[in-house]
Parts: C-alpha cells; sequence; structure tokens
C-alpha cells in the first residue's frame, strides 16, 4: 500500500480529484488531502473526507485528529506540525488540479498555504496534473514555471485539449483523466512504495473495442460510429488494477494504453476469429466493440465505377453473432459482459432480452438515441444490468464509466466465489 498526498487546488477541474480518490483508494492506496481555501468553493472538505475516510486539512494550525497518519495507519502519541507530518509519511504528493496560481507559488518557492508549505517541506515525488483556461496555460510566465518545475524533478501531467469552462471556449488546459494522473503517481514512486496487490493482480481481460467494417468494394465499406473509446478505456482501466489485457481493436485510430496487448481486426469474421483464439485464456470477456449484423454478400474485388449508373443494389447477408459463439463457447467460472447499444423507449427491455437469450453474466445498455453521449463523445452513461437487478450509471468521461463497470465486474467475481459449491 502506497500512502498519497493530494493537494486540491482551486478551479473548476476540483470534482475530478474526487474520481482521482475513488481510483487510488480502489487500487489500495491510502489517501489524506490537503485543499487550499478557494478549492472549497467547488468541493467541499466532507466530499473528500467521505471517500478517503480521513480528515481533510485546509489551514496550517487547524488540528488534524488523525494526528498525520493515513488511513489504516496507527495516530502518533503527539499532534506533528501538519504540513511536516503528512508529507513525512505519504510515498507521493500529487496536486490536482494545480491551478496557474498555485505553479507560480511552487516555482517561487511561496509556502503561503498548507498545500504550498507542504511541497517545499516534501522529499518524495512530486506530481503536478495542471488546470486552467488555455490562455493562462500557455503563457510565458506558466511555461516557465513549469519548466522550472520540470528540473526540478516534478512529473507534469500534461493537461488534455477540448472544450473549457468557460462557454465556447476550446483548448489546451483540461485537467488530465485521472486515471492517468494516477499512473503517472505510481510511476513516479516506482518501486519503492509497498504497494497492496491491485484488484485485478493475476486475471486476464479480454476487450473487444471499435467498430467493424465489411467492404462492398476495395475503397467502401459498410461500418458504423464506433470510436473505440469505451473498449480502450476499459483495457487502460483493467491493467491499471492489474490484469493482464488483450485488446481485440477493430479500426481504432486511438492511442494505445501502455501494457496492453493490441491485436488489430477489421471486419466481423477476423474480429471473431481472434475473440475464440483468445477466449479461453481470460478470465474476464468484455464485449465493447460494435459488430457488423450484415455484410455485402459479394463485395466487388475492385472500386465500383458509376459508369453512368443511376445507382445500385447491394443484397447483405448476416454476419455470425460472435457474442452468442463465445458465450456458447466458454468455460466455468468466465465472466462475460455483453455491451447493448439501442435506440430510445424499449432499450431496457432489449437488453434484458440480450442478457437472458445469450446466457450473459450483464448487460451494458448506451442509449444511442442521445447526442451527447456515446458513439464519437469522449462522455458516456450506461445502465449495467445483470440478474439480480440493474445499476444506473450517470453521464460521465468513458474512464469513469469504465471503472465503473470493472466495479460491476468484480462485484460479479466476488458474488460467483461465495456461492455454495
Amino acid at each position: 500500500m502506497a500512502r498519497i498526498l493530494l493537494g486540491v487546488s482551486g478551479g473548476i477541474a476540483a470534482y475530478k480529484a474526487v474520481e482521482l480518490v475513488r481510483l487510488a483508494t480502489r487500487a489500495g492506496h491510502a489517501v489524506r488531502v490537503v485543499q487550499t481555501p478557494t478549492s472549497r468553493r467547488f468541493v467541499g472538505k466532507a466530499t473528500f473526507e467521505g471517500v478517503t475516510g480521513a480528515p481533510v486539512l485546509v489551514h496550517e494550525f487547524e488540528p488534524d485528529p488523525a494526528r498525520g497518519a493515513f488511513p489504516g495507519d496507527a495516530a502518533p502519541d503527539r499532534q506533528p506540525i501538519s504540513h511536516l507530518g503528512l508529507v513525512a509519511r505519504s510515498h507521493a504528493y500529487v496536486i490536482a488540479p494545480a491551478s496557474a496560481n498555485t505553479l507560480a507559488k511552487l516555482a517561487g518557492g511561496h509556502a503561503d498555504n498548507l498545500l504550498t508549505g507542504a511541497a517545499l517541506a516534501s522529499t518524495v515525488p512530486l506530481v503536478l496534473a495542471p488546470a486552467m483556461n488555455n490562455h493562462m496555460w500557455e503563457h510565458p510566465a506558466t511555461r516557465a514555471n513549469l519548466e522550472t518545475l520540470h528540473r526540478r524533478g516534478a512529473t507534469i501531467v500534461e493537461p488534455g485539449r477540448g472544450p473549457l469552462a468557460s462557454e465556447g471556449e476550446w483548448g489546451a488546459g483540461r485537467l488530465a483523466e485521472p486515471a492517468d494522473i494516477l499512473a503517472a503517481t505510481e510511476a513516479a514512486m516506482g518501486g519503492s512504495a509497498e504497494f497492496r496487490p491491485r484488484s485485478l493482480d493475476g486475471m486476464r481481460v479480454l476487450v473487444t473495442a471499435g467498430g467493424t467494417r465489411e467492404p462492398i468494394d476495395a475503397v467502401r465499406f459498410v461500418g458504423n460510429r464506433s470510436s473505440g473509446r469505451t473498449g480502450v478505456a476499459l483495457a487502460a482501466e483493467a491493467r491499471r488494477r492489474g490484469a493482464e489485457v488483450t485488446l481485440i481493436a477493430a479500426n481504432i485510430t486511438l492511442e494505445r494504453p501502455e501494457g496492453v496487448r493490441w491485436i488489430d481486426v477489421e471486419t466481423a469474421a477476423e474480429l471473431e476469429r481472434a475473440a475464440s483464439a483468445e477466449l479461453a485464456a481470460a478470465d474476464v470477456v468484455l464485449m465493447a466493440a460494435a459488430v457488423s449484423d450484415f455484410r455485402p454478400a459479394e463485395p466487388a474485388r475492385d472500386k465500383l465505377k458509376k459508369d453512368g449508373r443511376e445507382g445500385i443494389t447491394i443484397e447483405l447477408e448476416p454476419t455470425a453473432d460472435v457474442l452468442l459463439a463465445l458465450s456458447q463457447a466458454r468455460h466455468t467460472g468466465q465472466t462475460l459482459v455483453g455491451f447493448a447499444a439501442e435506440h430510445g423507449d424499449g432499450g431496457l427491455r432489449q437488453a434484458r432480452g440480450k442478457l437472458e437469450r445469450k446466457g450473459l453474466d450483464a448487460v451494458v445498455l448506451n442509449d444511442i438515441s442521445r447526442t451527447d453521449i456515446g458513439f464519437e463523445s469522449h462522455h458516456n452513461e450506461v445502465t449495467i444490468l445483470t440478474a439480480a437487478g440493474e445499476r444506473q450509471v450517470s453521464r460521465g468521461e468513458k474512464s469513469v464509466v469504465a471503472a465503473a463497470i470493472l466495479d460491476e465486474v468484480e462485484t460479479l467475481r466476488a458474488e460467483s466465489v461465495e456461492l455454495p459449491q
């Protein structure tokens, strides 16, 4: 188990720090949080105390009920000085979000609040995850401060690009994904910390992702709008939890998660062959790929030409039901999760039917009638159906949704182990 001290500075991205804590504690780490007074305008102390199980400190001179101890540790006999006691016990100090103002203070060696004082007193790896408006991020002063902090050994987790807090603004400055910040923190700690086993250590997870393409001719195809983001997020999260992960990727152009074995496929038939070959070795199978239901019966070898024709008729034939085939071939002890992309009303009924008809352990329902989630979006909102009931996962980044899905998988596997033999 590693002890991570998290500093939260002011900014709208402070809400993502809650998810960072959740991921860190789920991975077996103990977390304490210090906040700047401004950060409390965005997320209150009670929220962080609820997810860490430990007191949150804001001011240098407020007493620490835990006397510097992290969750799971015995409290010392005497009250330490907060900014010294917390960093002395930690394995890493993460500041997320790190505002432009906080970066400037750290670069200048200021210690005018508990967060910056702890940074100046810390000798453990310092991980900084900046978040701010794109103009602030690109300002020469901010760039110079980051360069200074990098030279001193800080790990900088670069912000992402996309819509910003101010309406209509887009650019660099979005806080990095919580899973990426945690991965950078664990990398910064190296092997020095005493890690507790991760929740999926020793497990083998097979994920399918993306959308298959069925050729019409040499250049055209029948396909769908799946980007593969959910499947890639599932693979990355499973790997972070310690699993050995294989990702069967249908036409995905996203960045490949580190440590994940990657198999490229194009058509439904190729995906079926790859998944069937990998099935026996897997403990968990997550079928997130959007597999074409139909394909051209006789694709042309060359490119079809207009040649004055008014139109063309293409006969389609059904593809194999990959999910059903895997369900029928799986062995005892495997957990199989399907995904259902349904449109509007009736989706829940259709997904429940899929769960029962194909003998799955769970189905993740995605409502494709909505334009703010799902295909080509960074966000999603799903319902996870199991034999025991339904769980709603509210709208959030696909990495957060992936974590919720894997939480449900772990619950299913724990319950199956507890059943009488």
